[in-house]
């Protein structure tokens, strides 16, 4: 039997993580609108198997909120916001809007989403910085998920 070469199919919720942080991403560096980065992220062949709706959900929501979102993660840096690389700033942003608003998603799936857009689009260590500040804001932002995941089963 010869190896899987074949990379694993992505589900449409992940490409869409991974499209909102390509658009954020473009948007800290260009400062386009929304339009001109929704019309540029189209044109990848991927974008079609895309779910639209957590797309659009998560790039309007970073955009409309941001400086609430890095106001949660400012706090738990080791470094200034502004000297974040932009993929750290883009995957912090996208994942900080799904802990605060996207409550039908489990925080440990927002920061293993999160994880794996720093391991793919990221630095070689980014992923252990992203699971790191997002580890501190979990219990902030989730408390009542967080706790009942940490209380003893019996």
């Amino acid at each position: 039997m010869e190896p899987n070469t074949e990379a694993p199919r992505k589900s449409g919720r992940r490409l869409a993580r991974e499209f909102a942080v390509q658009g954020i991403y473009q948007w800290l560096l260009s400062g386009n609108d929304m339009p001109a980065i929704d019309a540029h992220l189209s044109e990848d062949d991927g974008f079609a198997k895309v779910d639209r709706k957590l797309f659009r959900t998560l790039m309007n929501g970073v955009l409309y909120n941001v400086d609430a979102l890095r106001a949660h993660f400012a706090p738990l840096l080791d470094r200034p916001v502004d000297e974040l690389s932009p993929v750290e700033h883009a995957i912090l942003l996208v994942a900080t809007f799904e802990l605060e608003r996207q409550i039908e998603t489990p925080y440990r799936v927002v920061i293993n989403e999160a994880i794996e857009l720093a391991k793919d689009f990221g630095g070689a260590d980014g992923h252990k910085f992203i699971n790191g500040v997002l580890d501190k804001m979990a219990p902030q932002l989730r408390a009542v998920e967080v706790e009942a995941r940490n209380r003893p089963r019996s």
